[in-house]
């Protein structure tokens, strides 16, 4: 596979040659800014049902206090229930109540669009500016738009926009230069502000580390992500070291549910940047500071390809590579990844293909 490949090319093998192989999909990934009322939580996700929606999964985070909800369907179906999931959340999450890990700007904090089939990224960044548009002037929620829909380079990247934060928005829309693409330059306490946007696949990947230390944490993010490190050079002027990962973003944080500090990644490109080599590196930079790593855990949903280039990559180092079925290609990587770490991995449950099958062996006249 090219290294260049699209999203889409990872969900044709699981959609078969049915005649769902016809329709136009695509997929949507919100995160919201509640991980602890279930209840609530519960709510949301129903206001995004419909007849031709399918929801793939939902990740709830305590210690973060986010919700990462992943679903698909047909473009128009899944630009309403997009639509219907920020209404809800507005209704329902209150952000001046809100507290988390996890850097967040709104109660819809970020809404990426992502072509599955018979689709472009222009018709999900088509998607994503109606939707902005919608949310704007409808919600009067403040909307950016970011990824491949923003409208300027600066803008393209989520962590630009999201500086500062929710308690930072004040200062934030009082620069020209960070004016909401879509709805009022008014800081919306109740909601914050929304960024939406189109992008590729993207795995949510944490290592998990066996220290209580942040600083540590936070210290080897800095190391391994694209962006770098910021430092001061012998002269005393400001510097930035490059990463080591491409398409690689990173931070580190304490989260006390599980009791321990982690790398919490975002792989935008897990060819140019595998989970294994990313892991391995961590593994590394870890005992060099005299702490160790546990595992790891995937938020939300991968392909199965990154987990089975995984698989090969530690059977190729243990020379067991002869023979080997899908089967113990995939068990290798989850136990050499220690995905069972924090609780058992379900293949079922964590593989977009397994999830994405429903779609079509649902009865549903789509």
């Amino acid at each position: 596979m090219s290294k260049n490949t699209s999203s889409t090319a990872y969900y044709k093998n699981a959609l078969g040659t049915k005649k769902g192989n016809l329709l136009k999909l695509i997929e949507c990934v919100p995160n919201i800014s509640e991980g602890r009322n279930d209840e609530v939580i519960n709510d949301i996700v129903q206001a995004t049902k419909s007849e031709h929606v399918e929801i793939l999964h939902v990740d709830r985070g305590r210690a973060a206090n986010r919700t990462v909800i992943t679903f698909a369907g047909t473009p128009q179906d899944v630009s309403n229930a997009a639509f219907m999931l920020i209404k809800r959340t507005a209704e329902l999450v209150d952000m001046r109540k809100h507290t988390g890990e996890h850097p967040r700007i709104g109660a819809t904090d970020v809404c990426p669009f992502i072509p599955i089939q018979n689709t472009s990224m222009a018709d999900c960044v088509a998607i994503a500016r109606a939707v902005g548009k919608q949310v704007g002037e409808e919600l009067h929620i403040p909307v950016y738009l970011y990824g491949e829909a923003a409208y300027s380079k600066e803008r393209k990247n989520l962590s630009y926009l999201r500086n500062g934060e929710y308690e930072g928005i004040t200062e934030k829309l009082k620069d020209p230069k960070l004016l909401p693409d879509f709805g009022p330059p008014i800081f919306n306490e109740r909601s914050g502000i929304t960024i939406i946007g189109a992008r590729s696949f993207l795995i949510a990947y944490n290592i998990n580390l066996k220290t209580h230390d942040k600083k540590l944490a936070q210290e080897i993010a800095g190391i391994i992500r694209e962006s770098g490190i910021k430092k001061r050079d012998k002269e005393g002027e400001l510097i930035i070291v490059p990463g080591l990962f491409p398409h690689c973003a990173a931070l580190g944080w304490f989260i006390e549910d599980y009791g321990i500090a982690q790398v919490s990644t975002n792989l935008s490109n897990f060819e140019l940047s595998p989970m294994h080599e990313v892991f391995d590196c961590v593994c590394q930079l870890a005992k060099e500071r005299g702490i160790s790593v546990s595992g790891s855990e995937i938020v939300g949903l991968l392909p199965k390809k990154a987990l089975l280039d995984a698989g090969l990559y530690y059977l190729r180092k243990k020379g067991s590579l002869t023979k080997a079925s899908e089967e113990d290609i995939i068990s290798t990587a989850i136990e050499s990844l220690g995905l069972n770490d924090l609780y058992p991995f379900k293949i079922e449950e964590k593989l977009i293909e397994e999830r994405l099958s429903s779609l079509f062996n649902s009865k549903k006249d789509l």
